[in-house]
């Protein structure tokens, strides 16, 4: 399908914005939004962009009661020329379009979805930040909106666009590193389940254990197989790098783990400069082997919202495993200035990672 032009019904009632070194992240919302429908019987239709607002959903739509949703996440940038671009666009687009079917979701052509959120972010333009480490995060959501009870798939359903400016992740700011917690009982995702796609179920399945680790003082969790709890997956709601020698090391995808966008970037950039990057299974054991013969370096998540976020301890079995003395490490920091300039256009683009709004 093509979407033609779009029509904007712009807000009389413009929202207050934040001073940019106060947006957290996710906590403020631009003045409009992006909706699509979709039906069974007739395709996708009504693309339009208005104020932003609350959703209407009659109280039997299939989302509430059997969780027939995903989303996707992607960041604007205001470059140093003060010109905004998209990061990893198609990338993106191409994700969701593929995660859909997993949900019986349809799935928009990740090119109508590319001129959606272009079209809102355009709309929006003078909403995205340019201080350090701000961006404007774009969250593209299906949502089943059929009303009825019987578990089936939905034959009504809401493409949605929002934006949000924020700044970074983590209040203490970015590459600041971070305590996490292994968590040895409960489980994120299992093998044949949701994992590999971005369902809001997979995110509900991790509260509990974050909420535990948050009590005890850690940022997030360490997620291990949902077999035997051995095996490394996720570092909270990111891919994880463990560096053990000089070998670079990230669990590989499978149903169970997300295909991660700044993933693709660290494997492309790290496998440039030459370094021995493996993508294989990793046991917690040999994380704490590592560790006891001084050859774990470092540990750090990646993700669309922090980019690359160091982990400075673990906890594993009643053990602290304190990384590179709590500090940020070499590595860590030189992806993360190299994937950031880029962002902001201060590194050259090699891989066409940016699209002109």
């Amino acid at each position: 399908m093509a979407l033609g032009t779009i029509p904007v019904h712009r807000t009389t009632t413009p929202r207050p914005r934040p001073p940019e070194d106060q947006l957290g992240f996710g906590k403020v919302f631009t003045d409009h939004m992006l909706t699509i429908e979709w039906t069974a019987r007739d395709g996708w239709q009504d693309a339009k962009i208005v104020p932003y607002g609350p959703l209407a959903l009659d109280p039997a739509a299939s989302a509430l009661h059997y969780g027939q949703m995903m989303f996707e996440g992607m960041k604007a940038f205001r470059g140093a020329d003060g010109k905004v671009q998209l990061w990893r666009l198609m990338r993106h687009c191409q994700r969701m379009h593929d995660g859909a079917p997993r949900l019986c979701l349809p799935a928009l052509p990740p090119e109508d979805m590319a001129e959606a959120v272009r079209a809102l972010v355009k709309v929006d333009e003078d909403w995205v930040p340019s201080a350090p480490d701000s961006a404007l995060y774009i969250r593209p959501t299906l949502v089943a909106t059929e009303a009825f009870l019987g578990v089936r798939p939905a034959e009504r359903v809401l493409f949605f666009i929002i934006l949000s400016p924020v700044g970074a992740y983590y209040g203490a700011g970015a590459l600041t590193p971070v305590k996490i917690f292994v968590e040895r009982e409960l489980t994120r995702a299992a093998p044949g389940g949701l994992g590999a796609v971005k369902a809001a179920a997979n995110y509900a399945a991790s509260l509990q254990a974050a909420v535990r680790a948050k009590k005890d003082g850690y940022a997030q969790v360490l997620w291990l197989d949902g077999v035997r709890h051995e095996t490394l997956e996720e570092v909270g709601t990111m891919n994880l790098f463990v560096c053990i020698g000089d070998e670079l090391v990230t669990p590989p995808l499978s149903d169970s783990i997300l295909s991660g966008v700044t993933r693709d970037c660290v494997l492309t950039v790290a496998r440039e400069w030459g370094l021995k990057v493996s993508e294989r299974p990793l046991s917690i054991s040999e994380v704490i082997a590592a560790h006891a013969a001084g050859n774990l370096a470092e540990v750090f998540g990646t993700g669309t919202a922090a980019v690359v976020s160091p982990v400075g301890e673990l906890a594993v079995d009643g053990q602290r495993l304190v990384i590179n003395d709590g500090k940020v490490g070499a590595l860590s920091l030189r992806l993360y200035d190299e994937i950031t300039g880029v962002q902001r256009g201060t590194r050259p683009d090699r891989h066409g990672w940016l699209t002109a709004l």
